[in-house]
Formats: structure tokens, sequence, C-alpha cells
């Protein structure tokens, strides 16, 4: 565990400096791609419009199963390579890691949804917004696209950082690589359409498994960071609002780091909105907060935000010492 640690140590920090450089991935295929041509091609295969609800439930717990196997031995096989060559392989698995990581490019795609609202108006954030949200944009007005920004940074804070860095300091590259897996697949299949209702149940379980620490640990990181960001009433505010407003929303985690911003902020979340002209009908979480969040919520949310990725990357590091002291 102790590498893993100082690996995900150093991946922490060349994340939050460089992120995902764009002329990389415009010449070669990101790992998620990837992780998402797999979950096409078992999809097509396996979850035809002519089986059965049952034989479709069956063929998706077979589908995660053979990926999250797959994963696991890509994991265990580049591990393996990385370590016969030294520095060189720590290097290698240093920037992979960070790969697996989004604290930067998250910061940066919420930050033009601000500066997208302060340049051009509610198209420019429209516009940003729907980049990083599925909710439909045309349907938002600026407090709404303030909202958007803001549910999507604590969110994607929790399984997008938090949870593959937890993965990947207990299980390595096996378990980041299964937890990446696992998460894509959720976002392509394990929604509670029609078509994926049966097909996408295992995936959506087990990705709710695999959340439940991440989403809980993420609540206290962004009450640190609201401490640093905004002092120590709106840490007390994000502990107590995700305590008590996480098990409004639909989700089993998405709740804990999305309340705890709320209460942070001072502000409502969550509540109706409209994703493919369906309306979706929420209470809203810190209902007695703010009903308009505004472009400075959704700037001081990034900081927030920063700040809890540093209160992590400490974590990380003060665990490291505390394993090789021991």
């Amino acid at each position: 565990m102790i590498g893993n640690l100082f690996v995900l140590v150093l991946a922490l920090l060349a994340d939050r400096l460089v992120g995902d450089p764009p002329w990389l991935w415009r010449r070669l295929p990101h790992p998620v791609v990837l992780f998402g041509k797999a979950i096409a091609g078992m999809d097509g295969w396996l979850n035809r419009s002519d089986f059965l609800a049952r034989t479709r439930r069956r063929n998706g717990v077979v589908t995660i199963v053979v990926l999250l196997a797959a994963s696991v031995v890509a994991g265990i096989v580049l591990h393996a390579a990385f370590a016969r060559v030294g520095l060189l392989g720590i290097l290698a698995e240093i920037i992979l890691v960070a790969v697996f990581l989004a604290q930067k490019s998250l910061a940066d795609h919420v930050a033009a949804v601000a500066s997208g609202l302060r340049r051009d108006g509610l198209a420019g954030g429209r516009r940003a917004v729907s980049m990083i949200v599925g909710r439909d944009p045309e349907t938002l007005d600026e407090p709404a696209v303030c909202r958007a920004a803001l549910e999507s940074l604590a969110e994607n804070f929790s399984d997008g950082v938090v949870a593959p860095a937890l993965w990947y300091a207990v299980f390595g590259l096996p378990g980041l690589l299964a937890y990446k897996m696992l998460n894509t697949a959720d976002s392509m299949i394990g929604h509670k359409s029609e078509k994926y209702l049966d097909f996408g149940w295992a995936s959506a379980r087990l990705d709710d498994f695999a959340n439940w620490p991440a989403a809980r640990f993420s609540m206290l990181l962004l009450a640190a960071g609201a401490w640093l960001a905004a002092g120590r009433d709106a840490a007390s505010n994000a502990l107590r609002i995700g305590l008590r407003d996480s098990g409004l929303h639909r989700s089993p985690n998405s709740g804990w780091p999305e309340a705890a911003m709320a209460g942070a902020l001072d502000v409502q979340l969550t509540g109706p909105r409209i994703y493919g002209g369906i309306k979706v009908s929420e209470p809203m979480m810190n209902g007695a907060g703010r009903a308009a969040a505004s472009v400075g919520d959704v700037e001081t949310g990034i900081a927030i935000f920063n700040g809890a990725c540093s209160v992590l990357a400490c974590c990380a590091a003060a665990l490291l010492a505390l394993f090789l002291v021991i």
C-alpha cells in the first residue's frame, strides 16, 4: 500500500497541475473511450430487443463480470510491466493514475460555465453547462445553470476524484481500472430507460456499492474545503446539511457531496429538472437556503472543490508518512 500511496500523491499533484492535455487525446484514444467501446460492443451483442427481460438481466450480469475481470487482469499486467522497468515504470504508473483523476478538468469545465455566463450571458452559460450535465440546457434560466454546474461539480468530485483515488490506494491499478470500467458502464447502461432497466441493473447496483465510501468521505472533504475557502460556518453548514439532506437525492451516493455543497454555499440544490423532455421531480436539498444560485456561488464552489482536492492530497501524504514511520 505504501507504493500505491506514493504514486497516488504524485498523481494527484500531476492531475491538479496538468490535467488532461487536449493535444494528447486528439492523437491517442483516452482509456475511458476504450472502456466505452468495450461496453458498447457487449451492449450490442447481449442486449437485443427481442430478448426476454430475464435474459437481458442475466446478460447484463455476465457483461459487467466479464468487463471487470478483464479490467483487473489488465491492471495486474500493467503493474507487473511497470515494475520491470524501475523508475520509468513508476513514472508511467503515476501518469496512468493521473489520467483517471479529474481534478483540473472538472474545475476547468465548471469554471467555463461561470466565464460563459459573465462573458455571453445566459446563452454562454447554457453552452458551457451542456458539456457537463445531461439536462436540457434550453429549459434552464441563469440560477438553474448555476445549480446544474454546482451539482455536477459536487457529484463528480466524489466519483471522478475521491472514488478512483480510494480504489487505487487500496487495490492499486487493478482496483482503479475495475472502478473506472464500472463507473463508465453505469453512465452508459445503468440508467432506468426501457432499454437498460434490466441489462444495466447489475452495473448500476455495483456502482452504488463501489461509490458508497467515497460519497461519504467526499462530504467530509468538501466540508474541509469549505473551511479553507469560506470559513468555519460554511464548513459546519456543509456537514449539517450533508448529514440531514443527503437522503433526499434519488441516488444513494450523489446526495452526500451535493448536500454538503448546498450547505457550504447556503443555496438550494437539485429539485425538479428536465432530462430529454422528461421532468424529474425531487425535493430541494437545503430548502431553507437561497433559491437563486449565482455566478459567484459557482466560483466559490470551485474554490471549495479545490480546497477539498488539496485536503485529499494531504490525507494521502499523511497516510503515506504514517506507514513509512510504522
